[in-house]
């Protein structure tokens, strides 16, 4: 298979070997993957690893390899395995938490053949700015028996790709590339090599002795990872992304400093602004991990301090050797203080690291003072948000019927039901936990149980839950809300949807066919209509289904009119901004409401919400 005629209009297309870009990391991974001979590439969109899919979404029909937006993680790097056992390079990217959807299959990777080159992105979330959790997902590559690569930079993220394919091939397992939030979202100029044009056609040739992992399969399998992570030892011991850099200063450390993925940043900062020397050993290929470069690194040291993020799972690499070998260094790291044990790093993380060891202080930046303090700002669902006229609706309906419910919630943009004024998610795990959550809360609780579950989560993990309440009985009311696409991590496509070549899959016909009673779809826009339907499914008994369906605000045209306030009606009540709380309405100095119209996206939910009907109209 030979791209030809390429329509290169996109950058990442366009450009040519030598041309320089200015690319976020998550861009630069895909050219990096173009470089390499990607043939497949799936994914379930999740921050910080979602502007990934949606450049591939862009240019994969151009590019002509096989790409899609799957139904989950678990399917996602199912598809790019086939990929790679029919012989095509194959890439698979998600956040750090898909990878624990995927993980029942990826632990069986290595326990097959891979043959084309097959790498699994995760894009771990320190500090998680955007997630429920914060792992590291390193341990998965030992867990997995997995070669792991981290890059530091928007360029190692395209030079790696090629890279990692090539590895995986070699040594005929998975690859695990490791980033996190900053090197994902970092921007840097990045040079380009040339695109690989020639692929194969996929061919896939039945071999159930490597591909079928019975027990006794299994068995034999094992002894040949074992040989395999041998191989890779080699492999990372001999890299030349594995490197020892000499930093020249005036404040000698001593120092030996390991470290890995964007921490290489801020130490190389911190070295050169504090004007320290020191030896930096950066593992890029980190596991298995080089022991024998670690070990000859140490030689001339006394001290080692090792830099990573999240876990110290290097830190405890080097006490395995030092252990092992017999050897008396200082380690410096997580395990005795001298970091963070949680969090993300930053420059001024590190910089306190050499004060405890070098024992001085070093000159801070002045810090601006000012008297103003900064303004609160919760996330809040957008002006016009779908989800606020529902949830809105939920809370008169539970109000009017006099109900103590439990509301168990789940992930994506309604996870915001938890702020003020609407106070309602009670119980969350994971993606689709909700609907689970809500069967058993339902028996355990002595409560009346409201779960929310958007359409994409739905999809991914809230079907077989939904199975399980209707076979059980279980007694609870699910809210799913179908905005029409995948919100939160940039409107990606699902399955709900109308797509050119695809099928769409219908959720009211989907809860029927599990065979719940009581579904009612409603415009969350008409705050009565879904009240009563609310109302109508809590006096329902067993599992009853509400599908609030309106497109989500960001992606539907604004409408031709906004709504304003006519002040000589508005009493100052607050209704409008204690129920739905939009962010394009606000309080005047007379302590009247106001309306933003640029704001406004004329949704009508707040007209409903004012009993002295002061809202009107403005075309």
């Amino acid at each position: 298979m030979i791209r030809k005629g390429l329509i290169k209009m996109h950058p990442l297309l366009a450009g040519k070997k030598g041309d320089r870009l200015f690319l976020l990391g998550n861009e630069a991974v895909v050219r990096g993957a173009i470089e390499g001979g990607i043939a497949v590439a799936s994914t379930y969109p999740g921050t910080p690893s979602s502007e990934i899919g949606d450049t591939f979404y862009d240019i994969y029909k151009e590019l002509g390899i096989y790409f899609e937006f799957s139904v989950n993680e678990k399917v996602a790097l199912e598809v790019a395995a086939s990929g790679s056992v029919s012989g095509l390079r194959s890439f698979v990217f998600f956040k750090h938490v898909g990878l624990n959807v995927a993980s029942d299959s990826f632990m069986s990777l290595a326990y097959t053949d891979v043959r084309g080159g097959l790498v699994v992105l995760t894009a771990d979330d320190p500090s998680m700015f955007s997630s429920q959790n914060e792992q590291d997902n390193r341990l998965y590559a030992r867990l997995g028996n997995a070669i792991l690569i981290e890059p530091s930079t928007p360029q190692e993220m395209k030079d790696l790709m090629p890279y990692a394919f090539m590895v995986s091939e070699k040594v005929r397992l998975p690859v695990l590339f490791r980033t996190t939030t900053r090197v994902a979202h970092m921007r840097g100029v990045v040079e380009l090599g040339d695109i690989f044009t020639n692929l194969p056609e996929g061919d896939f040739k039945k071999d159930p002795s490597k591909l079928v992992p019975v027990p006794a399969n299994a068995y034999r399998a094992k002894g040949e990872i074992i040989e395999k992570l041998k191989k890779a030892k080699f492999v990372a011991n001999e890299s030349a992304y594995n490197r020892l850099i000499e930093v020249d200063g005036d404040i000698d450390t001593g120092l030996l400093i390991i470290v890995s993925g964007v921490s290489f940043n801020y130490v190389m900062d911190a070295l050169s602004e504090r004007n320290l020397k020191a030896t930096v050993l950066k593992l890029t290929l980190a596991y298995p991990f080089p022991e024998d470069l670690v070990l000859n690194a140490m030689n001339n040291k006394e001290k080692v301090l090792v830099v990573e993020e999240v876990d110290p799972i290097m830190e405890k690499e080097i006490y395995y050797i030092l252990g092992r070998f017999g050897l008396r260094k200082k380690v410096f790291g997580k395990l005795d203080n001298t970091l963070p044990s949680a969090y993300e790093y930053n420059q001024d993380i590190v910089e306190s690291a050499f004060e405890k060891i070098l024992g001085v202080t070093f000159e801070k930046p002045k810090k601006l003072k000012t008297d103003l303090p900064l303004a609160m700002r919760p996330p809040v669902f957008c002006p016009g948000c779908p989800h606020r006229g529902m949830y809105d609706a939920v809370k008169r309906a539970v109000n009017e019927l006099g109900i103590d419910a439990i509301y168990p919630n789940d992930i994506g943009c309604y996870t915001l039901g938890i702020n003020t004024p609407f106070n309602m998610a009670d119980y969350l795990l994971s993606m689709g936990s909700s609907v689970g959550t809500a069967s058993a809360l339902s028996k355990f609780s002595g409560k009346r149980v409201i779960a929310f579950i958007g359409d994409s989560t739905f999809f991914h993990a809230g079907i077989p839950a939904l199975v399980n309440a209707v076979h059980n009985k279980d007694n609870f009311t699910l809210i799913i809300l179908d905005n029409r696409t995948t919100a939160m991590t940039g409107a990606q496509p699902n399955p709900g949807l109308d797509e050119e070549g695809k099928r769409k899959i219908d959720i009211e016909s989907v809860v029927k066919g599990i065979g719940v009673d009581y579904v009612k779809t409603v415009d969350p826009y008409n705050l009565k209509m879904s009240s009563d339907a609310v109302k109508e499914a809590l006096n329902t008994e067993g599992v009853s289904v509400v599908i609030s369906k309106r497109g989500c605000a960001l992606i539907v045209p604004k409408k031709k009119f906004t709504f304003v306030v006519d002040e000589d009606k508005c009493t100052g009540c607050m209704n409008c901004i204690n129920e739905i709380a939009c962010p394009a309405m606000y309080v005047t100095d007379l302590h009247k409401v106001q309306i933003d119209e640029v704001l406004c996206d004329g949704c009508a939910v707040c007209v409903q919400t004012c009993p002295e009907k002061a809202i009107k109209v403005r075309k």
